[in-house]
């Protein structure tokens, strides 16, 4: 139960810093310090994508995963409603107007591929076990991703954080982002696949 806890709370923060900043820095640093503060106790994965590559590094059953994901989203959906009544406004996650479907899936596919490689070499290779350096090299990860694709796929790389704000969207909004849910679970999903199997054929 405690692993739940924290990746609930791991990921409502994320999501909040989001909704009320959008500003990368902060949302890396965010990332960083919970990243920090969960990691020895849950894996501070706070998101599915992230969860998924466990489940193929095998560090991870699919019981504990789903469990995982559910706080995930959980996690996300509070923070979103938290967003709506703190700002009065609704968070919206979408891409950019003028991207194409197939450049919006890329974005978020080659950025995830990045971020799950660094979090599988930095904070599960047994080279690199115990080393204090693992929460900025994601943190980090994502603040750059943030900075270079959010204006074009709107910077998710997570399907929670893509599904708790379109969903709290759907029912108390206009709904209109209901659309650009299956670009932030295919995109992240994807690369996040490909990256645990360019992890186990570069390290295994």
């Amino acid at each position: 139960m405690k692993n739940y806890i924290i990746e609930f709370i791991g990921t409502f923060f994320l999501v909040l810093t989001i909704g009320l900043t959008g500003d990368p820095i902060a949302i890396g640093t965010m990332l960083m310090v919970m990243v920090y503060m969960g990691g020895h106790i849950s894996g501070a994965h706070y998101n599915p994508a992230v969860s998924l590559a466990m489940i193929i590094r095998g560090l991870l059953s699919v019981k504990e995963a789903i469990n995982y994901i559910l706080s995930q989203l959980a996690g996300a959906i509070l923070a979103a409603l938290l967003v709506n009544w703190l700002g009065g406004e609704v968070m919206e996650v979408a891409p950019s107007n003028s991207a194409s479907v197939l450049q919006i899936l890329v974005v978020e596919a080659i950025f995830t591929f990045a971020l799950v490689l660094v979090i599988l070499n930095v904070a599960t290779n047994p080279k690199t076990e115990g080393n204090s350096y693992y929460g900025l090299a994601i943190g980090f990860t994502i603040m750059a991703a943030a900075f270079a694709g959010g204006k074009i796929s709107g910077g998710v790389y997570n399907p929670a954080v893509g599904t708790g704000p379109i969903l709290v969207d759907t029912i108390m909004g206009d709904g209109d982002t209901l659309g650009n849910l299956w670009y932030y679970l295919v995109g992240p999903i994807t690369g996040a696949v490909l990256a645990t199997y360019v992890y186990k054929f570069t390290t295994d």
